[in-house]
């Protein structure tokens, strides 16, 4: 007669496993092999629980140790391993195996628009080139304040939705005009002066209106709401977009 610890590990035992066979497709880029990018398939075992992210630490880690990508926090927070997933611009941290049909390979690339140095990863620097042009901080005058700049709910609330983002550059390498003219601002670096423009502490609006006016500015948007549904913070970026161009409009009303 069996004990009950050891009808506890039969259970145990012959509980079926978690794991799937799961194929990464990954779009591999090594300037100093070739100036041509391929696709190389890897099939790794995992809980279709988990995170594409930790799909790829898996590859990474066990596999081929030549795999590159940014990642940080893993948590959705810092925004650096914004990737292409099936076609699709997302975080890898936030999204599950189980929720983009693991039976297929899972096709991960980098984002577009921006120049791939190597893998998943791409040059960042003319991204927040436009994020530091749009002046992304609060300018006041008069003397240094002697308590915090106090503000109502209400004025908060105007520019709380843009407040959200994590300059992951999901919004902007999403979007076709970018893709095709680097020179434009893009979603993020507007949604930020946007952030700024409508508080109601600060007092250079008028500064990045005129900023964003320019050619390369909001003007540029064609409104096909690819920002708004790339957005991991769930920002209403074409709608912060809308509301820059109308104030640009009614300004000098």
């Amino acid at each position: 007669m069996a004990t009950p610890v050891m009808e506890k590990t039969a259970a145990k035992d012959s509980a079926p496993s978690p794991y799937i066979t799961v194929t990464f497709r990954i779009r591999r880029f090594n300037p100093e092999v070739s100036d041509e990018a391929q696709w190389q398939d890897f099939q790794i075992e995992i809980d279709p629980k988990e995170r594409v992210l930790d799909g790829l630490h898996k590859i990474k880690w066990d596999v081929d140790g030549s795999l590159t990508f940014r990642r940080s926090c893993a948590h959705g927070i810092c925004g650096s391993d914004a990737m292409r997933i099936n076609g699709k611009n997302r975080l890898a941290c936030k999204t599950l195996i189980k929720d983009i049909n693991p039976e297929k390979p899972i096709t991960v690339e980098a984002i577009k628009g921006l120049t791939v140095l190597k893998d998943l990863v791409v040059d960042m620097d003319p991204f927040f080139q436009a994020y530091r042009d749009v002046m992304p901080f609060l300018v006041t005058t008069g003397n240094e304040p002697t308590r915090e700049r106090l503000q109502s709910a209400e004025d908060r609330e105007r520019f709380d939705d843009t407040t959200k983002c994590i300059l992951c550059a999901a919004c902007t390498s999403s979007c076709p005009v970018f893709w095709n003219d680097g020179q434009y601002f893009g979603p993020a670096a507007i949604v930020n002066a946007h952030r700024f423009i409508f508080d109601s502490r600060d007092e250079a609006g008028e500064q990045r209106l005129e900023i964003l006016n320019d050619k390369d500015g909001v003007w540029r948007c064609r409104t096909t709401f690819n920002c708004t549904d790339a957005c991991p913070r769930g920002i209403e970026v074409t709608k912060a977009i809308q509301e820059v161009k109308r104030a640009l409009i009614t300004r000098r009303f």
